[in-house]
């Protein structure tokens, strides 16, 4: 996570639950804001949100080891997941991840050393008829080619360049 005091990330944690609530239904929107300002949930933050929230640190672990999204691991500006789903693959999806891995320098799992960049798999996203399919933090690419990669990432280096 990013360098943040206990006490900043309990005034956020008590922020958050102020505007969605205090019950357990708001556990995976406060654990999605928390990964989107530090880029990860570790377990100091499992353990604020546990105690903000009034329930069982293991609870706020089972959630972020279960989905995905939520895991701990400190991630990259730019999360790019690439569909491993069996139309992805039909569509030329090996071929892609080939070419993010050489752009990127980094496997899947992985993240550039500048910290920019995640390169993780996802299970489906829903666009089978149009994959190989591609998510860039919150954006979706589908019909991705091996040649649209360098373009792709470029763009996100520009926007961070722009963002500072």
């Amino acid at each position: 996570m990013l360098a943040t005091t206990p006490d900043q990330l309990r005034a956020e944690v008590a922020e958050l639950i102020e505007k969605l609530g205090p019950g357990r239904s708001s556990l995976i929107p406060i654990l999605q804001e928390v990964k989107r300002r530090y880029r990860g949930v570790d377990p100091e933050a499992m353990q604020v949100v546990a105690e903000a929230l009034d329930i069982h640190p293991v609870e706020v672990y089972s959630v972020t080891s279960f989905y995905a999204f939520l895991h701990g691991a400190p991630e990259g500006r730019f999360v790019i997941r690439l569909c491993r789903s069996l139309s992805c693959d039909f569509a030329g999806k090996e071929a892609v991840a080939e070419a993010l891995q050489k752009e990127l320098g980094v496997g899947f799992d992985e993240s550039t050393d500048d910290g920019l960049f995640t390169l993780e798999w996802a299970s489906c996203m829903g666009m089978c008829d149009q994959g190989p399919a591609m998510l860039v933090n919150d954006r979706v690419f589908t019909r991705v080619t091996p040649d649209q990669v360098p373009a792709i990432l470029a763009d996100c280096r520009t926007l961070a360049a722009e963002e500072g």
